[in-house]
Order: C-alpha cells, then structure tokens, then sequence
C-alpha cells in the first residue's frame, strides 16, 4: 500500500444477539409460527403413516391405535397438530393476500397477523373440544 493511500476503515465486529431477548412484532412471530407449524406437520407425517397402516392391518392393530390415541399425551400431541395445521393454513392465506399487494402496509399487517394468530387458536378450541 502506497503512503497517500488510507486504510479501508475497520468494520465494526458482528454483536451477539441474545435471541430470548429480541422482542418480535406480531407479524414477525405469526411468520416465525408459521414455519414452525409447517415442520411440526411435515413431522407428523410418519408417524401418522404409521398409525393408518397399523390400523388397516389388521384388528388388533386398530385396538392398539385406537389405544393410544386416547392417552393424554397424544391427544395434546393431537391438539398441537390441529393447532399447526390451522395456523399455517390461516397465515398461509395472509401471505396470498399480501402477495397480491394487499394488507401490506403497518397497520393492516399487524390487523391480519392478529386475525391468523386468533383465528387459529379460536378454531383449536372449538374443535379440539367437540374431537377430543
């Protein structure tokens, strides 16, 4: 480097975010949610594989199926899924909307975050009280 040259200007060194302490909008934690809810499902596919061929194999498979689905446990398991699935269906239809240009701005994003995130849930205890 030639003395009338300047030295590039020292960057300033990448801070550690602490994670936990990042407070989210709400649209930011129904986008977060939504990717979470979509693994959780992508999740349960085998297991729900499982559990449909074990129960049209034969008799004694169906018992057991039919058992283990009325273990708490699995049906709180049960009500996560259902939750998942109504979420990310719910914020999936934000996102078409705001794909077309729609509910784009700050007010009516945080308006539709609110409605996904409160649909999904209001559904889940509807309707895991009436199936569970």
């Amino acid at each position: 480097m030639s003395p009338h040259q300047s030295q590039p200007a020292a960057q300033p060194r990448p801070v550690f975010l602490e994670l936990w302490r990042i407070r989210l909008p709400l649209p930011g934690m129904v986008s977060i949610l939504h990717r979470l809810s979509g693994v959780f499902m992508v999740l349960a596919i085998p297991i729900g594989a499982w559990a449909l061929g074990s129960a049209v194999a034969s008799a004694s498979g169906y018992e057991r199926i039919t058992g283990l689905l009325s273990a708490p446990l699995v049906k709180i398991a049960l009500l996560v899924l259902l939750w998942s699935f109504l979420h990310h269906l719910f914020a999936g239809l934000r996102y078409l909307v705001m794909d077309l240009g729609l509910a784009v701005d700050l007010k009516p994003a945080r308006l539709t975050a609110a409605i996904a995130l409160g649909a999904g849930l209001v559904i889940t205890l509807i309707l895991g009280g009436v199936l569970l």
